[in-house]
């Protein structure tokens, strides 16, 4: 495993953002493992998040896109901060681009976009904090290529998220990751997968972050509800 996705799994951990015990996620399911990106809130944290959103966007799909979309709200500070290390790290200027929730119809400013305009010809990647069901995308997608003068006209290179969670969508066997990837023609990845945050935490017989309970709660879960 890289070292930055170690050194990820442990930011998660330190930061609050996985936490381990037992959660009732939005689709009604049981998890002994829940992921807020919403607990960063610190400019440090923010400064680290988006240097391992870079990382992973430029190890992934490189450096040949224009624009770094993220969906209201959460996808709004990812998207900031990860252009800003983008800068930094790799010398690249990629502009942000987010949506309102509700459309602005006054000002300089108005429509329903923040930041850069997406305009024909643009190659974009979209990045969220973490996806379970694959839901978010359907509203994403229309969004993002409904920019161009017609949707072929914006490619979207792929999609970034923290945690892929590795468990069967809503309406699939396959995880929201594969899922997306195969109903849209792009790819969809994580940072790190919960096989990854397993295999590093988890030490048989030690009473570590992932002990032998979690360990077995987290196999039943994924005997139950993981993707095949």
């Amino acid at each position: 495993m890289e070292q930055y996705k170690k050194e990820f799994i442990d930011f998660m951990v330190e930061c609050r953002v996985l936490k381990f015990g037992s959660f009732t996620l939005k689709s009604g399911r049981h998890s002994p493992f829940f992921m807020n990106a919403g607990a960063y809130t610190t400019g440090s944290q923010l400064m680290k998040l988006g240097e391992y959103y870079a990382q992973a966007i430029h190890e992934n799909f490189g450096d040949d896109f224009d624009v770094l979309f993220g969906p209201a709200y959460k996808g709004i500070p990812l998207s900031v901060a990860t252009v800003i290390a983008y800068s930094r790290l790799y010398g690249k200027e990629i502009r942000y681009c987010s949506n309102r929730k509700e459309e602005k119809d006054h000002g300089a400013d108005k429509g329903k976009l923040l930041g850069s305009e997406i305009k024909d010809g643009d190659r974009v990647v979209i990045i969220e904090d973490v996806t379970t069901s694959g839901k978010s995308i359907e509203e994403t997608y229309p969004i993002v290529v409904g920019q161009g003068s017609s949707p072929d006209k914006i490619k979207i290179v792929g999609e970034m998220v923290s945690l892929n969670r590795m468990e069967r969508a809503l309406d699939s066997e396959k995880s929201a990751l594969d899922t997306i990837t195969e109903k849209y023609g792009f790819p969809a990845r994580a940072i790190v997968s919960m096989k990854d945050v397993v295999d590093y935490l988890y030490t048989p017989g030690k009473d570590g972050i992932i002990n032998d309970t979690l360990k077995k709660e987290i196999d039943d879960y994924y005997a139950q509800w993981g993707a095949k």
